[in-house]
């Protein structure tokens, strides 16, 4: 089983490596290297969250998430997405931008860095809404119940995620914004770049999230109208299945996952110019990093991970949350790629234990 999902994420692995040789020699290879373990250690959570939202979903739209899916994630975000950055900030040509990346690597990690606080707004909005939306629902399985009891009461206020969201943005563009430095750019604009791309993220979220939901609830009654079915038979004697989403429900759950891929990507994208400014390894060592993700998804699905260890999504939104506010943070300070990564791991790390505590428990009737 093991082997199966993840064939593909080894053979990438194989190809990226021995591409990375051909292209610079040895250095070349542990640069690549570097980073796809990069790209997995901030990614990890992404993994976690995208289980929960695939496992809705039937086989067809399982397979378009790892191809078609994966085209996206790899070339969109990895290779198109840097690129795109410098040639708005820049407005220059996306051809210029391609040329300069090749050509004069400095000056287009230049760019992308001065254009870091309009991605980090972006991103750290559409990740805060979804940390929030979790926390505000009321859940029956609560991992930190002291915490998630009263946030519960609190999520009964009609649109407290947006307010909240809306507040800390104000708060990022007045502090961070205005002391954040542009090559030439004064505090205002940064103050104001932040406020725009963060709304920009908000609405992503808000328009993507809500045609999501609405085609959720439509496989809702439509898994109301099936579960009479199964029972019917169950009756007569025959198997009934769960209903999948498909058709436009799917299609929205799938751009919803392509936007969240986006947004996780952000980290790691801006993370790898810490190691390297070439695009061409960037891609290599983060589309192997990314195939691992996708593989590691699926593997979460198949293997009912989600449903035996409970607490493991809430690690997962904990660490979106903490992600979140350190995308913010880093509009105005540098934060180690190193410690971002960690908090991840460490919150999923005590969520799982959580979990397996909790399942011996139960094992043992105590």
């Amino acid at each position: 089983m093991l082997l199966k999902t993840f064939r593909w994420a080894f053979a990438v692995t194989a190809l990226g490596l021995a591409a990375g040789v051909l292209y610079d020699g040895w250095t070349a290879l542990g640069i690549v290297a570097i980073l796809s373990v990069l790209e997995i250690s901030l990614s990890f959570d992404n993994a976690v969250i995208n289980a929960g939202i695939l496992k809705k979903m039937n086989a067809f739209w399982q397979k378009i998430f790892l191809t078609v899916g994966i085209v996206i994630a790899v070339f969109g975000m990895r290779l198109v997405f840097p690129v795109v950055i410098v040639a708005i900030s820049a407005r220059l040509s996306p051809w210029s931008a391609v040329h300069l990346a090749l050509t004069d690597k400095d000056r287009y990690q230049e760019l992308v860095t001065d254009a870091h606080p309009s991605i980090a707004a972006f991103g750290g909005m559409f990740l805060m809404m979804i940390f929030l939306d979790f926390v505000f629902e009321d859940r029956e399985i609560k991992w930190l119940g002291w915490l998630e009891r009263p946030l519960a009461k609190l999520g009964r206020v009609d649109m407290l995620s947006v307010c909240i969201a809306l507040i800390v943005l104000l708060v990022a563009a007045t502090t961070f914004g205005a002391h954040a430095h542009q090559h030439g750019g004064t505090h205002a604009d940064k103050a104001e770049t932040v406020l725009l791309a963060g709304v920009a993220g908000l609405i992503t979220y808000m328009v993507v999230g809500g045609l999501s939901g609405f085609f959720e609830q439509r496989l809702e009654k439509e898994e109301e109208r099936e579960q009479e079915a199964e029972k019917k038979a169950e009756r007569a004697g025959r198997p009934g299945s769960p209903a999948k989403l498909a058709g436009k429900a799917a299609f929205f759950m799938f751009l919803y996952l392509e936007v969240l891929d986006a947004s996780f990507s952000f980290d790691g994208v801006i993370g790898a110019f810490a190691i390297t400014n070439d695009i061409v390894l960037m891609a290599l060592g983060l589309g192997i990093g990314a195939m691992y993700v996708r593989s590691l998804t699926v593997y979460l699905v198949r293997q009912g991970t989600l449903d035996d260890y409970v607490y493991l999504e809430h690690g997962a939104h904990y660490a979106i949350g903490a992600l979140s506010l350190i995308l913010l943070v880093t509009i105005q300070y540098e934060i180690n790629e190193i410690i971002t990564g960690l908090v991840g791991v460490v919150l999923i790390g005590a969520s799982f234990w959580s979990s397996v505590r909790r399942n011996r428990a139960l094992r043992t009737g105590s």
